[in-house]
């Protein structure tokens, strides 16, 4: 935890941390201002936790704001994106053990067909957001849109499983263009009072997206195979990228940036330099890869004994996903009532109780457990997203940026990892691998615990 005084550029205090009552907050003074973000904690009262300081600034106020003219429209259009985004992204994951049985391979060779989209999404997520400085968030996101569902349409004609896997890497960078830049956008279009709730929509909006790709392409799959299931997912994208096309209000707080390396690698440097974004990214690459092991091996375990669902029924598992529909609405309030740290903490232990239930032979146990592994999970993710958000003040994209690219790595090694756990020690060691990564969320709280009290007892003796 840096001091106050030598904080990266663009940062605010650590999120993670009691902060000082709002009515000692000094007022945002510039774009490394430390007081910008000093209310975000303090429990109780809904009004100081979700403001930067006792009062809006006229831009702020221009902002959209639930109720006020555009925030709907706005908020739909996400929503659509965010569908589209986690139905391509992942729409392999349900399919796993027909994709295995058709090319005749192992549980983590298949499951490149998932670590490749999103470890190309976690490689170029960074360039991408960079040029939407340049060009603008409403078209990066629509060109990467258009592209994915593109791609997306010439999945199902893959002959092969490395055919498979190279147009899914190129899927997945496609789809870089969405997360970052959506962060980014609502960011500098939404009310900061009103911007964890629009994060979590956002993010609710990949919830629904990954589970009704899995559920239609599981149906669809049992019935005509899992080309056509992709394909049938792939129209279905379409109409969303369509949509979200014509919905998306034009931004009217975007100033466009000259592209600059430099100026790049010094953003990212001084969030890379920033012990709060540091755990923040960490935190979102680990809650990512319990999620990620989890939901790509779940497949395996139910199509056999002692369960050996048909396909359909495994796809309708991931009905499970509205509940991280819920659990991302529900973030912004968890944060007032337990603060930031409280609501990670409760996130971890919710998805590590989960993990445990799951080992259960009973099918209503195991259900159960990936209902808590869910909930925790995207209660976990929109805290340190929007944390993120609010905590980088200069250079959003590109804090974002990384978040996100961290957040798939997360998720690219929890998949392929978590594959070849479940090869060597079934799904026991699927749980195992989960646990030891929810451990690791719950000691990077911690640090972030201790590093804020020793800034306080520094601060107390100045």
């Amino acid at each position: 935890m840096l001091p106050a005084s030598s904080r990266a550029p663009g940062t605010a205090p650590d999120a993670l941390a009691p902060a000082a009552p709002a009515t000692t907050a000094p007022a945002r003074t510039g774009p490394g201002s430390a007081g910008a973000d000093a209310a975000t904690e303090s429990a109780g009262s809904p009004e100081i936790s979700e403001t930067t300081g006792p009062a809006e600034s006229a831009e702020e106020a221009d902002r959209l704001t639930p109720g006020g003219p555009g925030y709907r429209r706005m908020s739909l259009a996400l929503f659509l994106a965010g569908i589209a985004t986690f139905a391509l992204l992942y729409t392999t994951q349900a399919l796993l053990p027909l994709i295995s049985a058709d090319f005749g391979v192992t549980e983590s060779a298949a499951s490149w067909s998932v670590s490749a989209a999103t470890g190309a999404l976690a490689l170029c997520v960074l360039p991408l957001s960079a040029l939407s400085e340049r060009y603008g968030r409403r078209t990066l996101m629509t060109g990467s849109l258009a592209v994915a569902v593109a791609v997306g349409l010439l999945v199902p004609f893959a002959p092969s499983l490395g055919a498979l896997v190279a147009l899914r890497a190129v899927q997945g960078a496609a789809l870089a263009g969405l997360p970052a830049t959506a962060m980014a956008y609502l960011a500098e279009e939404v009310r900061p009072r009103a911007l964890v709730a629009a994060i979590g929509l956002f993010v609710a909006g990949n919830s629904i997206g990954g589970m009704s790709g899995r559920v239609v392409g599981g149906w669809a799959a049992q019935l005509w195979g899992w080309r056509v299931a992709v394909g049938v997912i792939g129209a279905l994208a379409v109409l969303c990228a369509l949509a979200f096309r014509a919905l998306l209000p034009a931004p009217r707080h975007f100033t466009p940036a000259p592209l600059a390396a430099r100026a790049l690698a010094r953003t990212v440097r001084g969030h890379l330099g920033d012990p709060l974004l540091r755990r923040l990214y960490a935190i979102g690459a680990l809650f990512m890869a319990v999620f990620g092991a989890s939901y790509t091996v779940i497949g395996y375990r139910l199509s056999e004994a002692p369960f050996s669902l048909p396909q359909g029924l495994v796809g309708s598992v991931f009905l499970i996903y509205l509940v991280g529909t819920g659990a991302s609405a529900a973030a912004g309030r968890l944060v007032d009532r337990l603060g930031r740290r409280g609501a990670l903490y409760l996130g971890g232990g919710t998805a590590a109780g989960g993990l445990l239930l799951t080992l259960a032979p009973s099918l209503p146990l195991v259900l159960l457990g990936l209902v808590l592994i869910t909930a925790g999970f995207f209660t976990g993710h929109a805290v340190a997203s929007s944390a993120v958000s609010r905590t980088a003040v200069h250079g959003r994209a590109q804090a974002s940026a990384l978040y996100t690219s961290a957040y798939y790595i997360g998720s690219s090694a929890g998949s392929t990892l978590g594959a070849v756990a479940f090869r060597a020690g079934g799904w026991p060691g699927t749980v195992g691998f989960g646990l030891l990564a929810l451990l690791g969320v719950v000691t990077l709280t911690l640090l972030g615990t201790r590093a804020a009290r020793a800034e306080r007892l520094a601060a107390g003796g100045a």
